[in-house]
C-alpha cells in the first residue's frame, strides 16, 4: 500500500527533501536493499579474485573477457527497455489513481439538484451522500487492509455513522453468497427516485444525471 509522506513535505524547509531520501518506511531504499547488498557483495568478491587471486596472464584474459561482454552489452537497448518497464508502471499505477470513486462530482449534484431548505431536504442530501460513502467503504474493505483493519466488522461500520441499526437490519437480512456493496446504491436509487416523485429533484434529466454518476461513483 501507498505511503505517504504529505504530512512531512507540507512544512518543507531548505532540507525537507534530503530528509523524505533518509526516510526509511516505504522507501526505494527499503525496496532495494537486499537486491543492493547481493550486488555489493559480488562485486566485492571478483573484485578481491581479480586483484589477488588471479596472475598476470589471467587478469590479461579476465579484461579481455569483461571487454567483449561489454561490447555485446552494447546492443541491448537498455534505456529502450527501462523507459517501456516505467511507462508501464506509471500507466498501472495511474489507472489505479482514476478508478478511485471520488464523491466529489456527484456531491456537487445533490447539492445543486436536490431541492429543501428544510430539515427533510438536509437529511435527505446527506442521506444519499451518506449511502455513496458506505458504497465505497464496502468496497474498500474488501481490497483494502487498513480499510478493513478501521472497520473489521459492520458493528464498526454502524459505529463510524456510515449505517444505521436499522439499516444493519435490513443489510443482515439480504442473503448474499457474493459482496453486498450494491445494497446501499438500491437505496439510494429509491431514495433519488423518491424526490423526484415528491418534486425535490425538479426534472428527470437531473435524476438520471444524478443515477448515472452514482454508478460511476459505485
Amino acid at each position: 500500500m501507498t505511503v505517504t509522506y504529505s504530512s512531512k513535505v507540507a512544512n518543507a524547509t531548505f532540507f525537507g527533501f534530503h530528509r523524505l531520501l533518509l526516510r526509511w518506511r516505504g522507501s526505494i531504499y527499503k525496496l532495494l536493499y537486499r537486491e543492493f547488498i547481493v550486488f555489493v557483495l559480488l562485486y566485492t568478491l571478483v573484485s578481491l579474485v581479480y586483484r589477488l587471486a588471479l596472475s598476470d596472464p589471467e587478469k590479461r584474459f579476465f579484461e579481455k573477457l569483461a571487454l567483449h561482454c561489454n561490447k555485446y552489452a552494447e546492443q541491448i537497448p537498455v534505456t529502450f527497455v527501462l523507459g517501456f518497464y516505467v511507462t508501464l508502471v506509471v500507466n498501472r499505477w495511474w489507472n489505479q489513481f482514476v478508478n478511485l470513486p471520488w464523491p466529489d462530482r456527484l456531491m456537487f449534484l445533490v447539492s445543486s439538484c436536490v431541492h429543501g431548505h428544510d430539515e427533510q431536504g438536509r437529511l435527505l442530501r446527506r442521506t444519499l451522500m451518506r449511502y455513496v460513502n458506505l458504497t465505497s467503504l464496502l468496497i474498500f474493505r474488501s481490497v483494502s487492509t487498513a480499510v478493513c483493519k478501521r472497520f473489521p466488522t459492520m458493528e464498526h461500520v454502524v459505529e463510524a455513522g456510515f449505517m444505521t441499526p436499522e439499516e444493519r437490519k435490513i443489510f443482515d437480512a439480504v442473503k448474499s453468497p457474493h459482496l453486498k456493496y450494491w445494497i446501499p446504491v438500491v437505496w439510494f436509487s429509491n431514495m433519488a427516485s423518491r424526490a423526484r416523485t415528491e418534486g425535490r429533484i425538479k426534472d428527470s434529466v437531473d435524476l438520471q444525471t444524478i443515477l448515472n454518476v452514482s454508478m460511476a461513483v459505485a
